[in-house]
């Protein structure tokens, strides 16, 4: 949701600051709101909309849909210079909308992200969110009995990780060279969301200056031309990724090789290997293996119940998410799951029931209403229905499901 226009709010932060007499460019793509709206805000703030080049120009904000650090490849030599000198201020779209105040309240002044959210609008499997999260690469703003939500910025940093994988580059190996990278900017903490990195092949360079480093710190210049000189005998990225398929070994074959028995985290990390591979049936004997080494718990049959979703066994995966409950009545994405499920054997009032649970321990879970409302639909409950279509609506304007809840209110002609 873009932030409020002044007229309908006053700025509520206690760090606001004012943008009378200031001189203000906006560089990158905006994430909030379109530039007219941007420059607008900053009119009725008493600033100035000037250009990049303008002499007098004192603020530049960079685009919520660009990399924080991406200014560097965003702004020409004499702005970086005049930054790094104090001559003029750089700071993010977020950071603007902090100071006027406009994202101190919560969903109704952000685009909110649940990971199905998410997983729907990049077009990858909410097994890839999940792993990105638990890894760090994407945080999510607020997390609601165990379900993390993500704004715009974090859109973006998963993006990127989901070009990432559509070029080849497995998340582990992400997830590695990321660290290597790290190396040579110790004081950012999250290289891929901070800082120009770039993908060549399968491999992540860090953008310096008019260079490339590498992983292991070899440094490269004149990326363009290497590319374009890249000998025609080459293999492709279809032949590498069949090449990185063929080096995965199954759990048991994993295990007998060791000499030491594999950590519950190991087991996991190979869990989502696989199934980032395709190969869910051995992802699910993963799991399998950590309840029977580790005992049960909530999380692990919830990606248990996933993955068996994911092979089309849908009667086990009802099963797995019934015992992540009963291990964690709270675990509120385990009863919108299991209400997915259930709507999806058949079970329409018991869904109706899974949701109904999951909307009592979080009311503004967003995924729940559209579901909840879609089966009271189905069930031609229909005043119930459009009750929840707007409460969706209301709470995930941009979401990719937002115009099937629009159509049903009659928004869309």
């Amino acid at each position: 949701m873009s932030p409020q226009s002044p007229t309908d709010s006053q700025p509520v932060g206690d760090a606001a600051i004012e943008l009378a007499g200031r001189f203000v460019a906006f560089c990158g793509k905006l994430g909030g709101v379109n530039r007219r709206e941007a420059q607008a805000i900053v009119r009725n703030h008493g600033g100035t909309n000037v250009d990049l080049d303008d002499p007098r120009l004192d603020l530049i904000i960079i685009g919520a849909d660009e990399l924080p650090l991406g200014q560097h490849s965003l702004l020409d030599e004499p702005l970086r210079r005049a930054a790094a000198e104090d001559r003029l201020q750089v700071a993010s779209e977020t950071e603007l909308w902090h100071w006027l105040g406009y994202v101190e309240r919560e969903s109704h002044v952000r685009r909110l992200y649940t990971p199905a959210m998410l997983a729907d609008l990049l077009q990858v499997p909410v097994a890839a969110i999940r792993r990105w999260h638990r890894h760090g690469l994407i945080v999510p703003v607020r997390e609601v009995h165990r379900l993390p939500y993500f704004d715009f910025q974090e859109v973006a940093n998963a993006r990127r990780l989901a070009e990432l994988v559509a070029a080849g580059v497995a998340p582990g190996e992400i997830q590695r060279q990321l660290d290597q990278l790290a190396r040579f900017v110790p004081e950012v903490e999250r290289p891929l969301a901070q800082l120009p990195v770039i993908v060549e092949g399968h491999a992540l360079l860090l953008r310096h200056g008019q260079g490339l480093i590498e992983p292991g710190g070899q440094r490269r210049f004149d990326f363009e031309a290497l590319r374009d000189n890249a000998s025609p005998t080459d293999a492709s990225p279809t032949d590498a990724a069949d090449s990185a398929r063929a080096q995965l070994i199954d759990l048991a074959s994993y295990m007998a090789k060791r000499e030491q028995p594999l950590s519950i985290d190991e087991i996991l990390e190979q869990a989502a290997d696989l199934a980032d591979e395709g190969n869910i049936e051995q992802s699910i004997e993963c799991y399998r293996a950590v309840l029977f080494q580790a005992g049960p718990t909530a999380e692990v049959h919830f990606l248990l119940a996933e993955a068996l979703y994911r092979i089309g066994d849908t009667v086990a995966a009802r099963e797995r998410y019934y015992a992540a409950i009963e291990l964690d009545e709270d675990y509120v994405e385990a009863r919108a799951n299991l209400g997915c499920v259930l709507a999806e054997l058949g079970e329409p009032e018991l869904a109706v029931a899974a949701f109904e649970g999951a909307l009592a321990r979080h009311p503004d879970y967003p995924d729940v209403h559209f579901h909840l409302a879609r089966t009271l639909q189905e069930l031609n409950r229909t005043h119930e229905a459009h009750q929840h279509w707007q409460t969706f609506v209301s709470l995930a304007p941009e979401s990719p499901w937002a115009d099937e809840a629009r159509e049903h209110l009659g928004l869309i002609v």
